[in-house]
């Protein structure tokens, strides 16, 4: 049998430009969204790595101007997203490469999205039809280029930021928030340290895993997400044990990207548990995702134990089963040595109650298999701390 080549051009959800040394196709990727001034926004931990410093060059060679910004936190603020847009005023610019991990995704799309707004950001948050009130036309075009493979951010049409106000985090949403293309690189993620690697990975693998249990009817969706799971199964722990592995980073890069494409139909109560912790806290997203797993996983049981069941049968698990599941994400968390406990993330008992009326009042709770209120929150926050399963 001959070997697949790992390169394509996809048009699902979005033009995506996938495989090794694809990065040298960022400036004609620029020009072909009218780009002409762009501004490169990365992570401060990015920007002096020859992979962002290569890009500017070579953007610059090729007659694009390319301005640089990078003042943003890992759990990205309002203020991070109100700087953002005024480099981008001040500097002319006529387009946004969002370039790293999930918060500079984030950051960069929403820097192109309120470029051209007049109301504050919080107007858009993703309740009813809050998107409606953006002048779609001022939207900049995005290029995305993702550099881990965990968030899918590269492909969604949303955005992620804390509000300093009330500490939480908020989901800003437009369909023009879709970049225009996406290059996925599985060279530029190759560098990236095995820890890191290990919870962006189980970021993919809690996307895909609440899409295919959150509530309502898409099949779409499911099918996309258990085939993301499938990929997570074979390719994480090689990404993990030889980040220098391309077939194991570009087949991670893939099941990143179904992950966000996949949870269009919803998430669930690992993200709405996360959340909370992450504003207050600081802490890493899928760090956070992947301590929660279980202790979700047990509470969802009734609703969700069939459905685990065939998502066993299909990983090919042993005694297939909801419980096969549990044992699986517990044999990973143990292999990459993540936390069993939410303990380990610094919370303080006294805060469990705020935590979890911020959690029922996320906007990803309400997709979860279970109806989870405050109350419920709260018992599976104590169960977390205490690793009680």
């Amino acid at each position: 049998m001959t070997k697949t080549t790992l390169t394509g051009n996809w048009s699902y959800p979005t033009a995506v430009r996938m495989g090794a040394g694809r990065i040298s196709e960022l400036a004609e990727a620029c020009r072909t969204l009218g780009m002409t001034r762009p501004l490169l926004v990365t992570d401060p931990g990015l920007k002096d790595l020859p992979m962002v410093i290569d890009a500017l060059a070579a953007n610059d060679a090729a007659g694009l101007s390319t301005g640089l910004f990078y003042a943003l936190k890992p759990n990205p603020l309002g203020s991070n997203v109100d700087a953002g847009v005024q480099a981008f005023v001040n500097g002319n610019h006529d387009g946004v490469i969002a370039f790293g991990g999930g918060s500079a995704m984030d950051v960069g799309k929403l820097i192109a999205f309120m470029s051209g707004q007049s109301r504050s950001l919080w107007d858009f948050e993703d309740i009813g039809d809050y998107w409606t009130r953006a002048n779609a036309s001022a939207i900049a075009p995005i290029v995305a280029v993702p550099t881990t493979s965990g968030t899918g951010s590269e492909v969604g049409r949303a955005g992620v930021a804390t509000h300093e106000g009330t500490q939480t985090k908020k989901v800003i949403f437009h369909p023009r928030m879709m970049p225009g293309i996406v290059i996925c690189d599985p060279a530029l993620v190759a560098g990236l340290p095995a820890n890191l690697t290990a919870w962006t990975g189980m970021d993919a693998l809690v996307h895909c895993l609440e899409a295919y249990c959150a509530t309502g009817y898409h099949p779409i969706a499911d099918g996309v997400a258990l085939e993301g799971l499938k990929l997570i199964r074979h390719w994480l722990p090689r990404a993990v044990a030889n980040g220098a592995d391309l077939e194991a980073r570009t087949h991670m890069m893939s099941a990143a990207a179904m992950g966000a494409t996949a949870f269009q139909k919803g998430l669930g109560a690992i993200h709405s548990l996360s959340h909370p912790v992450g504003a207050i806290y600081d802490t890493h997203h899928g760090l956070t995702n992947a301590i929660f797993i279980p202790y979700v996983l047990m509470f969802n049981q009734p609703a969700i134990k069939d459905r685990m069941a065939d998502l066993a049968r299909y990983l090919e698990l042993r005694q297939p089963s909801f419980q096969a599941v549990v044992d699986w994400t517990l044999a990973l968390r143990e292999q990459f040595e993540i936390p069993h406990t939410a303990a380990t993330l610094d919370i303080k008992a006294d805060r469990l109650n705020d935590l979890a009326s911020m959690a029922a009042m996320d906007p990803t709770a309400s997709s979860n298999p279970v109806p989870v209120k405050a109350a419920a929150m709260r018992c599976i926050y104590e169960a977390a701390m205490a690793g009680t399963l």
